[in-house]
């Protein structure tokens, strides 16, 4: 049999192997159906009953189609030569698709796509875990063997579909060519050609066979929020009972971090059923020790992974647990539903005697973390050192949400860590231990949680101190112009914003000998929103974020995370504006800083000085995120600078940028909150 012949039976096979194909509806629920574009990427959004899909199609460069399910974090993507002529064009017409295959089902949908220029030739074909695509788009890390899939051509279509490893049902990628011409085949590469007036006509098919998620209700997410039909969308495209996803298309799963942030930025319009499920997610992933865990590996990923790593065979999770952060974020979440929010006190109890899937009660796990914070934090109260805070773990470089592998200057204690997050845990564990709501999951004598208000004095007092970082008002300003000129942007408001006491701020962290790493940065949100400072040190917070970038960090298109100005020239490379955590906008961080100048701005223990200089913060930061109200539902962004005035860019679209960003993130989604 030759090849050709080879290929055709094989086509055959496939189309009957898929011969009870059928449009699945729900009639019950209407479609969620969205498209966000960003500079030269298109993404399209459909949700309907076990449907869910993301399409990412990128022009330009290296053009790509990419669809991400929710089910199984899973996904098909196509990368073509570049094709700097190629454009996709809207609308693009999204219908749902079921196919009935041995062992299962087959979930996701058909694309019709128009595109002007060309041709492309296909180069690669990915069918799995948006973890494989993630890594071949991130760093070109090529699948392995075991998921490798060969490209059938039937006609005018190009087909890729293959089992799951474990032999469960698999995926399926096909892209047919309805105006234009296809070549290739045959041990040469697929060549995909416009009409004689320049138009591409396809229609591509992406299905997954991982188990699809149950979706929180619209109605069930948050009720008085913001009319802002982006953000409200995102979250319900990411909002599920099982978990809450982290972002889309390149994180569409659990994050622990990103589920308790989300939830605490979101709580003054999210409801009952949003909070449960979040942290019920969380919930169910502590481990023995009550640590918080980070990240998820599912689905085929995971059936890899055990093969790899020589674990028992199966697709059960795997959960990473290398963070530090996020073991102290659940405690302050957790008390502000069970304690603060109305709806959440009044199910507290209730909340708490649910069981996971194990048979351990909400309320039991729930001790479990706060009984790890309060034995994690006992030693630096006990001998207030800088060896006693919290570092990150052994052989890891990464321990926050600043975790692109630099994002601490290499520090080894966090700033957010250690001067905000583990003294908030220790204050919500008093709290909880005091209300009561704890006394039947505590073992009978237990003192487990009995000294967190001690210890957590002793943290206020003595951490963050550690981290601070003073420059006099000359040697900011000279460290500002010089900072700015090899930059190329306009000094001049940076240098007015300098006032004579000079800038101070609290380092991202402090290296593995207790020395600060002087990067300005976001993280002192955290303490306004979590913390009670005093009227001298929510003031220097509030001037120290909102100065005008170099000298602070607000710009005319938001607050950047990093601001290398002050560091060693070294390490400034490292905190451009092309960096995952430099000097870019992310945007949950200005929502955080703008829900913490608020939540000071309430208290009335504060002096008038203060809360004149908290207001004309909160003034200056409110102006700068208009500057980027259009892109806000995005994870992050970057930034040009012309005639003196920042412009947005969207990060991953450049050359020198080194990853991108989601489309929909869940903690962008926190403006619905109104911050």
């Amino acid at each position: 049999m030759t090849h050709i012949a080879a290929a055709g039976l094989l086509a055959a096979l496939a189309a009957a192997a898929f011969a009870t194909s059928s449009v699945a509806r729900d009639p019950g629920t209407a479609a969620l159906r969205f498209s966000i574009p960003e500079g030269r990427v298109l993404n399209e959004f459909y949700r309907q009953g076990s449907v869910a899909a993301h399409l990412v199609l990128t022009s330009g460069t290296r053009p790509r189609l990419i669809l991400a399910f929710p089910a199984g974090n899973s996904g098909v993507a196509l990368w073509f030569e570049s094709a700097p002529g190629l454009a996709w064009q809207p609308p693009v017409a999204l219908a749902p698709v079921q196919r009935d295959v041995p062992g299962g089902a087959l979930r996701g949908v058909t694309a019709d796509l128009v595109a002007s220029g060309g041709p492309v030739t296909i180069t690669e074909a990915i069918t799995g875990s948006v973890r494989a695509i993630r890594n071949y788009q991130d760093g070109g890390e090529q699948p392995v063997r075991e998921v490798a899939t060969r490209a059938v051509r039937a006609g005018r279509s190009v087909v890729w579909q293959r089992r799951r490893l474990d032999g469960a049902a698999g995926y399926y990628l096909s892209i047919e060519v309805l105006v234009g011409e296809l070549t290739g085949g045959e041990a040469r590469p697929f060549v995909i050609s416009p009409d004689r007036s320049g138009q591409l006509r396809l229609r591509m098919t992406g299905l997954t066979g991982e188990q699809p998620l149950a979706p929180i209700p619209e109605g069930e997410l948050a009720a008085g929020a913001s009319q802002d039909a982006r953000l409200l969308h995102a979250l319900e495209f990411l909002a599920f009972q099982e978990k809450l996803l982290a972002g889309s298309w390149r994180f569409n799963t659990y994050f622990g971090r990103d589920t308790l942030i989300s939830l605490r930025l979101l709580a003054p319009v999210a409801q009952p059923p949003l909070m449960e499920a979040g942290l019920r997610a969380v919930i169910e992933r502590l481990n023995d020790a009550g640590e918080v865990a980070h990240e998820e590996d599912i689905g085929e990923f995971a059936v890899l992974r055990r093969r790899m790593d020589q674990l028992p065979p199966g697709d059960s999770p795997i959960l990473d647990y290398k963070m530090i952060d996020d073991d102290y974020m659940l405690a302050p979440i957790a008390a502000h539903y069970l304690l603060d929010m109305p709806a959440g006190r009044a199910r507290a109890q209730k909340y708490l005697a649910q069981r996971t899937t194990t048979g351990t009660t909400y309320g039991a796990q729930l001790v479990r973390n706060l009984a790890f914070v309060v034995a994690n934090t006992a030693g630096f109260a006990r001998e207030p050192a800088t060896t006693h805070l919290i570092a990150l773990k052994p052989g890891q470089n990464v321990g926050n949400w600043r975790d692109s592998e630099r994002g601490l200057g290499g520090g080894r204690f966090p700033y957010d860590v250690n001067g905000v997050w583990a003294p908030a845990a220790l204050l919500a564990i008093a709290r909880l231990d005091e209300s009561g709501l704890l006394r039947d999951y505590l073992p009978a004598e237990s003192r487990a949680l009995a000294d967190a208000a001690a210890i957590a004095r002793v943290w206020l007092r003595e951490a963050p101190r550690r981290f601070d970082v003073k420059v006099t008002a000359k040697d900011a300003r000279r460290r500002v112009a010089d900072y700015a000129r090899e930059i190329g942007v306009d000094a001049v408001p940076a240098l007015a914003a300098i006032g004579e006491s000079g800038v101070s701020f609290r380092a991202v962290s402090l290296d593995s000998e207790g020395r600060p790493v002087p990067i300005l940065n976001s993280d002192e949100g955290f303490a306004l929103l979590l913390l009670d400072p005093d009227s001298a040190e929510a003031t220097r917070i509030a001037e120290s974020l909102t100065r005008a970038f170099p000298a602070g960090l607000l710009t005319d298109v938001g607050l950047l995370v990093a601001n290398a100005a002050f560091a060693d020239p070294t390490l400034q490379p490292e905190f451009g504006r092309n960096r995952y955590h430099g000097a870019v906008v992310w945007s949950w961080q200005q929502a955080l800083l703008a829900a913490g100048l608020d939540r000071q701005l309430r208290r009335s223990d504060l002096s008038l000085a203060a809360r004149t200089a908290l207001a004309r913060a909160r003034l200056r930061l409110g102006a700068a995120m208009k500057g980027a109200i259009d892109v806000r539902g995005s994870e992050l962004w970057s930034w040009s600078q012309l005639d003196g005035r920042y412009r947005v860019e969207p990060f991953g679209q450049r050359r020198e940028d080194e990853t991108e960003s989601n489309a929909i993130q869940l903690w962008s989604t926190v403006y619905l909150a109104k911050p």
